[in-house]
């Protein structure tokens, strides 16, 4: 057994599955009320599915907005797929949970943040290739004016 408890990798777990199970309620009920998302993904992650005309623009990250115009939102334990509109052009994207870099909803001012750690100081001891993982929720506070609150700012140094 291991000395410690992962509580980065275990808050990962559960705010990818925080995701997944709000894509599921759109996937059968549609958006409800104004919410709609911001979902910034690594375009170079290798399970990624995009047009390659999107890599080619945006070989980094990518912001998309699921709000207005979206079809075939396809939701599984691994990733969810979705067809969005470019241009007036419909393009497949596939997007795994673990791509994901922020997913916020701005009509409720709730946003989740996943930072890799690629200080080699940082790096965890078991897997000197693999940089650490952490999430991040944010969310208001509406005594402070809509101010995003990090929870980071409650952790022990």
């Amino acid at each position: 057994m291991s000395q410690t408890i992962d509580y980065g990798n275990l808050m990962h777990d559960a705010m990818r599955g925080l995701i997944q199970r709000v894509l599921e309620g759109v996937a059968a009920e549609g958006l409800p009320g104004e919410h709609h998302f911001f979902i910034t993904f690594d375009t170079m992650h290798p399970d990624v599915e995009i047009a390659d005309w999107l890599s080619d623009r945006y070989p980094e990250e990518m912001t998309i907005v699921v709000q207005n115009w979206f079809d075939n939102l396809d939701v599984t334990d691994e990733g969810f797929g979705i067809t969005l509109n470019f241009g007036d052009s419909p393009e497949s994207l596939y997007i795994p949970y673990d791509a994901i870099r922020t997913f916020v909803d701005p009509s409720v001012e709730f946003g989740l943040r996943f930072e890799t750690q690629d200080d080699e100081d940082d790096l965890p001891d078991g897997d000197p290739e693999k940089p650490e993982e952490s999430a991040t929720p944010t969310v208001a506070d509406p005594a402070r004016d809509g101010e995003v609150v990090s929870l980071d700012s409650f952790r022990k140094s």
